[in-house]
């Protein structure tokens, strides 16, 4: 099972999204949002994970034709795009409805890791008709909290020693969740750095560095939301 290239604009922006389509039946759509690195490995391997589990995934493009190749390019990169938070929000929706266009008929969900984790919230935030948010060492700071209610089951998964995320900015998400009503799930791993689901992230490494037992964990916790929005189908044999 490999990627397939999906073509979609934002206004003039060429797009470049890559969808994992499963082999069952389709029980949800999950719209992916890589590192701000844009695509990777990794967030290759999730996506084709997802569609293992019988869910039709779509990584988005943050970046479209300037797509980076370095570590030094992918920060300007981000720092322009979160620089317009409104016109960042409207760039996240188009992966949405290109989704939303192929699998028109079943829940869709919004993930994201790391630059990723950050925009499934900004997409919460702005009121996005979603059944399932999970972000996974997402920033959570923001320039324009939730001043409305929010639709999503929200699933933030946070390493504890995350050096992009002081723990005033925690207790700041979790007030700002309050104040709008929202449906909210917090998992915080003691002594997890930034970046704990990349399992290619070189041994070694810190902020980011790779967690299994926090990979794993935060994995099932959002497996399991999917099992209760969209059950598995259960094929059973009558015995003869």
């Amino acid at each position: 099972m490999g990627l397939e290239r999906i073509a979609y604009t934002d206004g003039r922006t060429a797009l470049t999204g890559w969808l994992a389509r499963p082999a069952k039946p389709v029980r949800a759509a999950v719209a992916v949002f890589p590192t701000f690195m844009n695509i990777t490995p990794g967030v290759e391997a999730k996506a084709l994970a997802l569609a293992e589990a019988g869910c039709v995934a779509l990584v988005g493009d943050f970046y479209g034709p300037d797509a980076p190749h370095d570590f030094e390019s992918a920060v300007s990169a981000m720092e322009r795009l979160r620089a317009n938070p409104l016109a960042m929000r409207r760039r996240l929706r188009t992966t949405l409805e290109t989704l939303a266009r192929i699998a028109p008929d079943v829940p869709q969900i919004a993930i994201g890791f790391c630059l990723g984790g950050m925009a499934v919230l900004e997409l919460a935030r702005d009121g996005a008709d979603l059944a399932l948010v999970a972000s996974f060492h997402g920033l959570l700071a923001t320039p324009l909290p939730a001043n409305g209610p929010i639709t999503p089951r929200l699933l933030v998964c946070h390493g504890d020693s995350d050096t992009l995320v002081p723990r005033a900015d925690v207790i700041a998400f979790w007030e700002e969740m309050d104040r709008v009503g929202a449906d909210w799930h917090f998992m915080s791993f003691a002594g997890v750095e930034h970046g704990f689901t990349n399992s290619l992230t070189p041994a070694g490494t810190s902020n980011p560095a790779f967690h299994p037992v926090a990979d794993h964990q935060s994995w099932n916790a959002m497996m399991g939301l999917i099992d209760a929005i969209a059950p598995r189908t259960v094929s059973l044999t009558r015995a003869g």
